[in-house]
Formats: C-alpha cells, structure tokens, sequence
C-alpha cells in the first residue's frame, strides 16, 4: 500500500530544547498507525503538527500529497481530529453540534445517520451537558467524519472510559477503519494497540527508538532473550467485569 502521511526529519523547539528530534515514518492508506510512548516523548507534539495545529520547526509532513506546512487549510479539509477532552457548548443538542460541525466544511448531512453509527441516536435531542464521558468521546468521533476524512486522529481516544466503552470504542475504531479512512492514534494502554493497530511507532525523548508491527517488536524481544513468569490466563478481571455488567453500552 502506498503512503498517505510521510513524516521527514521532522523537529519541534520550544527556545533551545528540542522536544520533537528529527523523526521520520510513514503511514499506509487504509492501516491503524500507533504512536506509543510515555509522557513527554512527544507523541502529541508529533500528532499536532501533523494536524497543522502546531508549527513545524524542521523537516516536512506530506498528508495525501499535501504539505502541512506550506498548505495547512488544504490538510485541515481532508483530516478528522479527535482530542483527548473533547468540549461541545453544553446547551446545544446533538443533531445541532452534527449540523454545525458538517457546516463548518461546507457540507449538509443526516445528522440521525452520523449519531446512529456511534450508537447516540436515543440522545439525538438531548444537550451535550448530559452525556457520560465515553458519550462524548463517540460524539467527538461522529462530529470528525461529517466531511469523509482521508485521515482521522486520535489522542489518547479511551482514557478515563469505563470497560464497556473502551471496547465499544475499540470496535468504533475499527469500523472507521474500514470504510477506507487511515486511522493515527497515541495510547497508553498497550493491550489497545496491540489489538488495534497494524503497525506502532515507539517513541522516547523526541525520538523514534522502534516501529513496526506489534507482533514483529514482541518477537523482536523475545529473539533479544527477554523471559518473564509464564501464567496463561483464559480470561482477566476485565472479561469478568465485562461478563457480570453486560457489554452493553451505559448512559
């Protein structure tokens, strides 16, 4: 598959620290990409100045054959963001964030057709003020494809969501996937990536220190002589959490 985001030798300085050095990857039409790392190894530094919401300091980001840095409205038209907290006005119904959202690129939608793919359409009329915090996320998801994005971010997509949610989102994910938009994502949660992403990039101190497929880096480990305690569980507290509550979304 061919490349939809090339990211060349790209750098972030905040005076005389470089907190983004010189990064290069690239990722697929049509995969989940991960960019994994601890706090501050610059993973959402990377992802904003994708998203042309961040300046680029050195190197050059091409997203569809476009240059972020040279065309960042061209690139805003063709991305779909998802922040980690995502903010709507609270006295403001769904149907009417859906529209507003869809108006700002200029595009008229069935705002019923967006809420149902993400399981809110029995809070269709509703206020955002009400919903639950995974509520929000999948309202935030629903609002960033109203314009058929070739791209779609997401920053830390499940933190602070209950079980039932984070798997919910997982499958959202999935199925953003595969209606053929490229999806690019941090997380800390490695069970996360493992499950969803095709291939992740392992970020450090502002630089890119691994990258490829899940399965490859644990093999990877594994041939490097790494053993731990061997215990195979066939379910986890969460398959039990799950089990009891039921896996069906809560408001």
């Amino acid at each position: 598959m061919s490349a939809i985001v090339t990211v060349t030798d790209l750098v972030k300085r905040y005076n005389d620290r470089e907190t983004v050095k010189g990064i290069s990857f690239s990722v697929k039409k049509g995969e989940i990409f991960g960019i994994l790392g601890p706090n501050g190894a610059g993973k959402t530094t990377t992802l904003e100045m994708i998203e042309t919401l961040r300046p680029i300091d050195g190197g050059t980001v091409i997203v569809n054959g476009l240059d972020a840095a040279k065309q960042p409205d061209a690139v805003k038209r063709i991305i779909g963001v998802q922040p980690q907290s995502p903010s709507f006005q609270d006295k403001q119904k769904l149907t009417e964030i859906i529209q507003l959202f869809a108006a700002a690129y200029g595009e008229k939608v069935d705002a019923m057709s967006f809420l149902r793919d993400v399981q809110l359409e029995e809070k269709a009329n509703a206020y955002a003020e009400s919903l639950s915090g995974g509520q929000r996320q999948r309202l935030s998801i629903a609002a960033a494809l109203v314009h058929s994005p070739k791209v779609f971010f997401l920053d830390e997509p499940t933190t602070g969501l209950d079980p039932q949610a984070r798997r919910n989102l997982w499958e959202l994910v999935k199925q953003v996937r595969d209606k053929g938009v490229t999806v690019i994502m941090t997380t800390h949660y490695m069970d996360e990536a493992e499950l969803l992403c095709d291939r992740v990039a392992v970020m450090d101190d502002g630089k890119i220190i691994a990258l490829d497929t899940p399965k490859n880096l644990i093999k990877q480990l594994l041939g490097r002589g790494f053993t731990k305690s061997q215990r195979v569980e066939q379910a986890d507290l969460e398959d039990v959490f799950i089990d009891l509550t039921g896996k069906a979304l809560r408001d």
